[in-house]
């Protein structure tokens, strides 16, 4: 699955979307990047933080399952997006 720049930061912005829907999740997001309420809203449209959200979806399996389940989204579509932003592993 190949996106584009644009399409993956959509995925990511709905990642971070899901994140803030629950206050535990954001928390728990919160506490592992060091960023507070406010700089979420400065960075939302930094790409380098948008793959950090997605870095942190990618990391926990039930996290990621809740996610995609809730969007309705194909599995493959969080991991794709990751690697069309900052930071991501070029043979990945």
């Amino acid at each position: 699955m190949k996106l584009g720049r644009e399409q993956a930061e959509v995925v990511a912005l709905e990642a971070l979307a899901f994140l803030a829907l629950e206050s535990d999740r954001l928390a728990r997001f919160l506490s592992q990047t060091g960023a507070g309420p406010e700089q979420v809203r400065d960075l939302y449209s930094d790409p380098e933080f948008l793959a950090g959200v997605l870095d942190h979806i990618l990391s926990d399996e039930t996290l990621l399952v809740a996610f995609i389940g809730e969007r309705g989204l194909d599995p493959m579509l969080p991991a794709a997006a990751r690697r069309e932003l900052p930071g991501a592993d070029a043979e990945a």
